[in-house]
């Protein structure tokens, strides 16, 4: 146990416990990355169910990191940021994975074939949102150790958030791209529908991160 600035005898402060909650959030990405190969290689293939049920793990283990996040925040005087940003991150931090379970969720709504024509685009989009979730965790990593007074890199950690923002960028003209893509095709109305509800909420997941990054950058604003 230690003293810290807080006031509060404690391990670790709320801003060093988002870090736990994030990184159950890396860990599902490599698990919709499997998902994905897994369900290409043969539509619902017999380990997507065991997959979508580590997903669903991670995020009742998230949650449970949320709430003891939000009922044990220190007094308002003691916290190193504004209490309603840090509530807005959790939220948003929060958001990532929830729209990571409903992806998983739309793709196991029913059992089809994804057309050849959109496996690698799709395997592309699921690799660059989970790029950006993983570029979310130096951010995060560097805001912490700034508003602790651990680093005083404020333009480092600037840079950070602007790769995040680049990337969503780039992952915006991708899934446009592929929706077109889905949209121009000839395959089942149902199928069309289903591939693009999971290819708009892996976009909420990015939409998320960036939405992690502005607040964030609130933090740590002069």
């Amino acid at each position: 146990m230690k003293f810290n600035f807080f006031g509060l005898l404690t391990q670790k402060s709320p801003m060093e416990r988002l870090l736990e909650h994030y990184d159950k959030i890396q860990q599902s990405v490599e698990v919709i990355n499997e998902s994905l190969e897994c369900y290409i290689g043969g539509g619902q293939c017999v380990e997507f169910k065991t997959l979508q049920s580590s997903l669903n793990d991670l995020e009742s283990q998230a949650d449970k990191i949320i709430r003891y996040i939000r009922n044990h925040l220190p007094r308002g005087l003691y916290m190193p940021v504004d209490k309603v940003l840090f509530l807005s991150y959790t939220s948003a931090q929060d958001d990532i994975l929830d729209n990571a379970q409903e992806a998983l969720n739309w793709l196991s709504m029913r059992t089809m074939i994804i057309p050849e024509d959109f496996q690698k685009e799709m395997i592309y989009l699921v690799d660059d949102v989970g790029n950006m979730v993983y570029l979310l965790g130096p951010a995060l990593k560097d805001t912490v150790s700034l508003v602790h007074l651990e680093n005083l890199d404020r333009d480092g950690t600037k840079d950070q958030y602007r790769k995040i923002r680049d990337k969503r960028h780039e992952i915006f003209r991708a899934k446009n791209a592929l929706i077109r893509k889905m949209y121009s095709s000839e395959i089942d109305f149902k199928d069309i529908y289903q591939l693009i509800h999971f290819t708009e909420k892996m976009y909420s997941m990015c939409h998320s991160c960036s939405k992690c990054v502005e607040i964030l950058r609130s933090m740590i604003a002069r």
